[in-house]
C-alpha cells in the first residue's frame, strides 16, 4: 500500500462490498458494517478523494453490442521518443479500450475490440498501420474470456 495511505478494516470491508457489487445501495452498505448511512457517504468520498476510488461505470457486454472479436496487440515503435505521439494516435481509434505502456519485447500492448475478424482486419490495415512511428505489430485474438475481477481488498 502507498505510504501514508490510511485505509483500515471499514474502508477494506466497504471496498470489498461495492467491487462486488458498484450498484450495491450505500444503506445496505451501511447495514453490513453496522454503521450509519451517513458514514458510508463519508467513507466512499474519502476514498475517492484520494485515489483508492478512480469511480464507478457500467460495463458493456461486447458481444451484446455486436463486437464478437477481441483481440490484444504489442506494438514496436520506431524510436521510444515516439511512445507519447503514437499514444495520441491510438486513442482516437474507438475499439482500442485498453493501452498499456510496458517492459519487455513491446513498447506497447493494446486491448481491441471487433466487430468481426473482417473488422479487425480493417483496424489494423486502416487505422493503425498508417499511424507514424509504429514499426510493427503482433496480434493476438482472444477466443473466450475465462474471467476478469477486481483485487482483493487485504
Amino acid at each position: 500500500m502507498e505510504p501514508g495511505l490510511q485505509i483500515d478494516n471499514l474502508d477494506k470491508k466497504i471496498l470489498s462490498l461495492i467491487t462486488k457489487n458498484a450498484r450495491i445501495p450505500f444503506l445496505e452498505v451501511a447495514r453490513e458494517c453496522k454503521v450509519s448511512g451517513a458514514a458510508i457517504h463519508q467513507r466512499i468520498q474519502r476514498l475517492m478523494n484520494i485515489g483508492v476510488i478512480k469511480g464507478s461505470e457500467f460495463i458493456l457486454n461486447p458481444s451484446k453490442i455486436g463486437y464478437h472479436t477481441c483481440a490484444f496487440m504489442g506494438i514496436f515503435l520506431k524510436k521510444a521518443s515516439l511512445f507519447d505521439k503514437v499514444v495520441q494516435m491510438l486513442e482516437q481509434v474507438p475499439e482500442i479500450v485498453e493501452c498499456h505502456y510496458t517492459t519487455g519485447q513491446y513498447a506497447i500492448f493494446i486491448k481491441i475490440y471487433a466487430k468481426s475478424n473482417e473488422h479487425l482486419k480493417r483496424i489494423l490495415h486502416d487505422k493503425l498501420q498508417s499511424i507514424p512511428g509504429i514499426s510493427s505489430t503482433e496480434t493476438i485474438i482472444s477466443l473466450d474470456e475465462s474471467f476478469k475481477r477486481q483485487l482483493p481488498v487485504e
